[in-house]
């Protein structure tokens, strides 16, 4: 029986370089391939290679990558293939294109790691791969589908228009910001502080948008700028958050925060990032500032601490779907992209102004004391000395201690003694 030869795959850094190219994300790429995101990771980083029919639909959905751009496909009077349902690439004037970030994650319908629920691929069993995917081994594997491919369309014929800067802002906020909002709520427990923490971050990334237009990662810089803030410790100390919150209406829903707000935040952060977003493990490491080997111990902790109060939740893709129903319930909206704008520019100028009237007030006292100080040395009085035997002019110093005990007994005896004579004229 003759078996067909196996399907060419480029080298790992053209898969990772085709892959960015289409403006996908890994997650993205493995939904359409049908396996997890850490198997995508695996393939593009070259420690594994895929087998049997995921190799094969790995290598066509390279294979259609690789065709040509729209541009060059209509100078040869070809159409090309475009990927559907997935967001495009948004070039920035002046710079590389911005990339879509990876998708809006913590809803019950759709999992972050492009994995099907119903197939066991819960987060926390991020090495979910097929059986003929190398060495990596699944927590949980299920029945094997055949992968999706993307479909191809006709794309036009012009090259479209590059994006302004607020284009490419207002696309990545409206993109991340509703699924951030459900994550800080996570962190926090409190909906107000969700909200300004998202706000705030990406008000921070308006302000460094020329570097957050060329990160590898935009959603990632400005999850990690909202955690940050969310997890700020002094928050304590504003009138406004100095009370608690009402919980959620479910019973179910309040006990999973109660063990959320319990642990400590790094643990915390870990967990939200692992089995709520997604992330790999060293890429949680990576953003929490941690080694691999502490990220995975607080992550193994946190969730110990979590089944040991709710046993139910001990299996990660249980906990995953928790998660994600937790921080749906709530009705979590944040801002539009132009208040966001508006109130980045207005803290910039608030702050700007601020900086040039502390340095107006500071040369202005620094000109008031060069003109009130003294423009010689004035040196001090020397002591008298004696002169052809006269003594210097004696002035007042300190008083001994008999002088001092005498004084007192002069003060004394004025008041209590008897009375002088004092003659009257005649």
């Amino acid at each position: 029986m003759t078996q067909h030869p196996a399907p060419p795959l480029p080298p790992p850094k053209e898969r990772r370089r085709l892959r960015e190219a289409a403006a996908l994300t890994q997650a993205q790429l493995a939904s359409q391939v049908g396996v997890s995101r850490e198997t995508v990771r695996a393939w593009e980083s070259g420690r594994t290679s895929p087998r049997g029919r995921r190799r094969d639909a790995y290598a066509r959905l390279l294979a259609q990558l690789a065709e040509p751009a729209p541009s060059e496909a209509a100078a040869d009077g070809a159409p090309a293939p475009v990927a559907a349902g997935l967001p495009a690439t948004a070039p920035v004037t002046g710079g590389p294109p911005v990339l879509a970030a990876s998708p809006p994650v913590l809803t019950p319908s759709q999992s972050t790691r492009g994995e099907d629920p119903e197939r066991g691929d819960g987060p926390g069993t991020g090495r979910e791969t097929g059986p003929g995917d190398g060495p990596e081994t699944g927590r949980g594997s299920g029945p094997e589908r055949e992968p999706a491919l993307l479909p191809a369309v006709a794309a036009p014929a012009r090259t479209p228009a590059p994006l302004t800067p607020d284009q490419a802002f207002d696309a990545l906020y409206a993109f991340c910001a509703p699924a951030l909002v459900r994550q800080a709520y996570l962190l926090t427990g409190r909906r107000e502080l969700a909200r300004e923490s998202v706000e705030r971050a990406f008000q921070l990334a308006w302000q460094r948008w020329p570097e957050v237009a060329v990160d590898r990662d935009p959603a990632g810089w400005v999850r990690a700028a909202a955690y940050e803030y969310a997890l700020s410790p002094w928050h304590c100390f504003r009138p406004r958050y100095r009370h608690p919150e009402p919980p959620p209406a479910n019973a179910s829903d309040r006990a999973l925060l109660d063990v959320l707000l319990a642990l400590p935040p790094p643990y915390r952060r870990t967990l939200v990032l692992y089995d709520g977003v997604g992330l790999g493990l060293p890429e949680t490491a990576a953003e929490t500032e941690a080694s691999t080997p502490a990220a995975a111990n607080r992550l193994l902790h946190a969730r110990e601490a979590v089944a040991e109060r709710l046993p139910e939740l001990s299996d990660p893709a249980v906990l995953h779907q928790r998660l994600a129903e937790l921080a749906s319930a709530e009705r979590l909206r944040a801002a539009r992209p132009p208040a966001v704008r508006g109130g980045s520019e207005r803290r910039a100028r608030f702050w700007t102004r601020a900086a040039i009237a502390f340095t107006v007030t500071l040369i202005g006292a620094t000109a008031l004391t060069l003109r009130t100080a003294p423009t010689r040395y004035e040196p001090p009085v020397p002591p008298g000395e004696t002169v052809r035997g006269v003594p210097p002019r004696a002035a007042p110093g300190p008083l001994s201690e008999r002088e001092l005990e005498l004084r007192a007994k002069l003060r004394e005896e004025t008041v209590t003694g008897p009375q002088r004579l004092v003659p009257e004229p005649g």
